[in-house]
């Protein structure tokens, strides 16, 4: 079966919210969703308070017309459950189920998200509201699949939490003493001698306990989930044939596990909007379509698997901006022709199509000026010119979803690490570690290189280069699987701080990098950060940024060295042979020309090479293969000039053959490798 239910090819839509409309609205919209060739849209995910308007009293006429204009219009629907936004009614019953601030401030309603995932009368709402949707929509045709909730990221301070982190606590150490050995409480006399001592990471009035903050995003990434499964398994019971999942929201404020997640959910489904105008948006769209890969792998490697696509794991890309990029402080519109080459990115990374936040334009609310498939100027527009392309060009794409990305080049990623980072005061405030990874990543993009977004636990076997950016937080389970891919023959690059703190966020002694000394063959006693305006010369014609090391060999050999400042002459990059692989180490944040060069000259010493080593600089190239052989080659004119590709195949977006491919500036090719 392939996921969501009943669909074929390759899924395109995004939200529609017909209860901002009235009903002779909804027509119009259902023949310009046949117009743009839209097959799934999302309904009903904040219309909490018009299918409940009263405690236990149901108005499912609304949702009855619209579900049956959408079917008799060949749009299937991902039925949302609307418990992230509760309404008027239940606030106003329950206020011990708003959220509470770190502050001690109990929020209002008016806004999205005002809710305790712990309190007991949210929980049953919410559990209420699902059986009732689940009962009324199981036999409907036009469901393809449930989408519980909406961006999974409430975080709350209330007693209900408090006791709920501290059986969470219970359940994690055992005892007290192990909890305040795992957080060193004997640091500044924070000693726990009874369980009732120990509250939420509240405000206080200096620096909290970083273990103790990493618990708690731990915890609620539990507590959330669990919220999630009650759901899922609701819907599931009912409808045990439609795939259930709910959408990631990406972002440093993000309490979600997002690795631990995907092994709950049938399809894992993100939502993705890039924050720079630039070739930035191009970079972060790659990088989170990687990630999203990679978390799709583990749900087809969790215990229940229904079924991918018969090229892979399966994962959709739920939400984007369909015409804007929306950066700090301004909505970029989109120049003509990135919204296919961001779409085409996605599905070429593996995503099962392209969805979108919005379908229509809201005329009021919060997000009014949010981007949509349907702006407000109406379909006698640009944008939504553009939707019907884009529509038009999935269809001829179905194809490849019989094609999987196979990767040799894997970067580390891990949730709980960044966690650890934000909790800490580190040596520099300038260290990011979503950056640092983001940079690794952009580096082997702009190289050219295909890679894979792993997590600890990941199975790493097959990989010929492994990437650990920043891996500032490392358990000992981890740290051994490292140590085997290295030891049978793998590659292995390790930026600074690395293997710095163990599983409770407390500093491996000895020396660092910690974890990973012997495996480097290095050892570092201090840190150098950098002024944010210092560079540092390299001996490799780079430079060097933000960090540095005064690294000591210990059986490793310096690559490159520092030129200027008190570590001149020091090694800067080292590489070390352990077993059968080798190990290189960088102590600073290297320039992305000497990152990229770096990583490529790793890669081609381990055997890898790009996806495409003739496409031209600022051309994309991913590559999607079958079972049996057949290949699906992406190229993505990321400049503004015409490029050419010496390749061949039959282009999928023209119907042509091509030897060698011409690309127009800002143009894409899909060409079936025979």
């Amino acid at each position: 079966m392939r996921w969501p239910k009943g669909s074929t090819g390759l899924c395109y839509g995004g939200d529609y919210n017909p209860e901002q409309w009235p009903p002779e609205v909804w027509a119009e919209d259902v023949a310009l969703m046949r117009r743009a060739r839209v097959n799934l849209v999302t309904v009903g995910v904040f219309a909490w308070s018009r299918l409940e308007p009263r405690p236990g009293r149901y108005d499912f006429d609304w949702l009855d017309r619209v579900l049956d204009l959408l079917h008799g219009g060949g749009v299937r629907v991902a039925l949302a459950t609307p418990t992230a936004s509760p309404p008027p009614w239940f606030s106003l019953r329950h206020p011990d189920a708003l959220p509470v601030t770190a502050d001690g401030v109990r929020l209002s309603h008016g806004s999205r998200d005002t809710y305790c995932a712990s309190a007991p009368a949210y929980r049953t709402a919410a559990g209420e509201i699902t059986a009732a949707l689940a009962a009324r929509y199981a036999d409907h045709p036009a469901l393809a699949m449930w989408r519980v909730h909406n961006e999974y990221g409430t975080t709350c301070h209330c007693g209900y939490v408090t006791e709920a982190f501290r059986c969470w606590l219970r359940a994690r150490y055992g005892g007290l003493d192990a909890l305040n050995d795992a957080w060193t409480t004997s640091f500044w006399s924070q000693h726990y001698s009874a369980w009732e001592q120990i509250r939420t990471p509240v405000a206080t009035q200096y620096l909290g306990n970083p273990s103790q903050l990493l618990d708690f995003r731990r915890f609620v990434s539990d507590e959330l989930l669990g919220a999630y499964v009650a759901q899922r398994d609701l819907l599931r019971a009912a409808t045990p044939d439609v795939p259930v999942t709910t959408n990631y929201v990406l972002g440093g404020w993000v309490p979600v596990d997002h690795a631990r997640w995907s092994t709950e959910v049938d399809l894992v489904a993100i939502d993705h909007y890039p924050s720079e105008a630039g070739p930035g948006a191009e970079e972060q769209t790659a990088f989170a379509a990687d990630l999203a890969r990679g978390w799709a792998r583990r749900r087809a490697a969790g215990p229940t698997d229904p079924a991918g696509s018969a090229g892979g794991p399966a994962w959709l890309l739920m939400e984007s901006a369909p015409n804007l990029v929306l950066t700090p402080g301004r909505m970029h519109g989109k120049e003509p022709g990135r919204l296919l080459r961001h779409s085409l990115a996605h599905v070429a990374r593996g995503s099962r199509g392209a969805m979108f936040f919005q379908w229509r334009a809201s005329r009021g609310g919060a997000e009014l000026f949010h981007s949509a498939l349907l702006p407000h100027a109406g379909p006698e527009s640009r944008a939504f010119r553009e939707a019907v392309e884009l529509g038009e060009t999935l269809a001829r794409l179905s194809e490849v979803d019989d094609g999987t990305v196979r990767a040799s080049v894997a970067v580390a990623w891990d949730a709980t690490c960044w966690w650890a980072s934000q909790a800490s005061v580190l040596p520099s405030a300038r260290f990011d570690y979503a950056d640092e990874v983001a940079a690794a990543h952009r580096a082997l993009w702009r190289a050219g290189h295909g890679c894979d977004v792993v997590a600890p636990g990941d199975d790493l076997s097959g990989y010929a280069l492994l990437v650990l950016p920043a891996l500032h937080l490392v358990d000992d389970g981890y740290a051994e699987q490292v140590r085997a891919h290295l030891a049978g023959g793998g590659h292995l690059v390790v930026t600074y701080l690395s293997g710095i703190v163990d599983v409770y966020n407390r500093v491996r002694p000895g020396g660092y990098p910690g974890a990973f000394r012997d495996l480097l063959g290095i050892r570092v006693e201090e840190f150098h950060p950098l002024d944010p305006a210092e560079r540092l010369a390299l001996s490799d014609g780079g430079t060097g940024r933000d960090w540095s090391e005064p690294v000591e060999l210990t059986g490793a050999t310096a690559v490159t060295t520092y030129q200027q400042g008190r570590l001149a002459g020091r090694p800067a990059v080292t590489q070390h042979r352990h077993g059968e692989g080798v190990a290189w180490y960088v102590s600073t944040r290297l320039d992305d020309n000497t990152y990229r060069r770096l990583l490529a000259d790793v890669a081609r010493t381990a055997g890898v090479l790009p996806t495409c080593p003739s496409a031209p600089e600022g051309v994309e190239a991913v590559r999607r293969r079958s079972a049996d052989g057949t290949g699906w080659l992406f190229l993505l004119n990321h400049t503004d000039a015409v490029q050419t590709v010496p390749v061949a195949g039959t282009d999928l977006l023209t119907g042509g053959y091509a030897d060698p491919v011409t690309l127009p500036a800002g143009g894409c090719a899909v060409l079936r490798e025979e």
